[in-house]
């Protein structure tokens, strides 16, 4: 079996493993969201940075929410980094942006966050103050999901097939996972160009 095919039946294995429950219980969440006029930030470190900064693309344009992924803005990003440590910065981006019980956090990580391991603690800290001040909390992770999965509303977690392609399979399918909920039905309000192009 060359690497290709491993690779490619580990992604089955994946797909094959995605809870739909947990899946439309997120979309039922971030219509919630939505409805009540909410909005959605975004966050992600490294491949999952530039997942969230696309993902905050398809949610405004297809689905018409508010969202926004404190890693676009890569001069308070770095000021914050300077001024303040790495840990910090999107708990006080999202302190900055008046987070509040309307508003959603979706988290794409590998791990999740794990403060023992001292593994994305910036992720910890902004999830505790959505806790603190009643914001939803979302999630599409990797290997156990970390405290994502401890304390989401709703979480997927990319199941692990092989342990040495943990990360690029958690980051590959938080795109799978996260265009599907940007075209499913009871999100989607915007047809994108090529659906409608003939």
């Amino acid at each position: 079996m060359t690497y290709t095919d491993k690779h490619l039946q580990e992604t089955r294995e994946v797909i094959a493993g995605l809870n739909v429950q947990a899946i439309e219980k997120s979309v039922e969440l971030l219509a919630n969201i939505r409805q009540r006029g909410g909005r959605l930030f975004i966050l992600g470190v490294g491949g999952s940075a530039a997942n969230a900064s696309h993902a905050v693309n398809d949610f405004r344009k297809i689905c018409g929410f508010e969202a926004y992924a404190p890693t676009d803005n890569v001069s308070e990003l770095t000021a914050r980094t300077n001024d303040e440590g790495w840990n910090s910065v999107f708990v006080e981006w999202l302190r900055g942006s008046r987070l509040n019980n309307k508003d959603g956090i979706l988290v794409f990580s590998v791990g999740g966050g794990n403060l023992e391991k001292n593994v994305s603690p910036n992720l910890v800290s902004a999830l505790q103050f959505a806790k603190q001040v009643g914001a939803a909390i979302l999630g599409i992770v990797g290997r156990d999901g970390g405290f994502t999965a401890k304390v989401a509303d709703a979480c997927v977690i990319i199941p692990t097939i092989s342990v040495e392609n943990t990360t690029p399979h958690a980051e590959a399918f938080q795109a799978v996972v996260w265009h599907l909920f940007v075209s499913h039905p009871s999100l989607k309000t915007s047809l994108t160009k090529w659906e409608t192009t003939r």
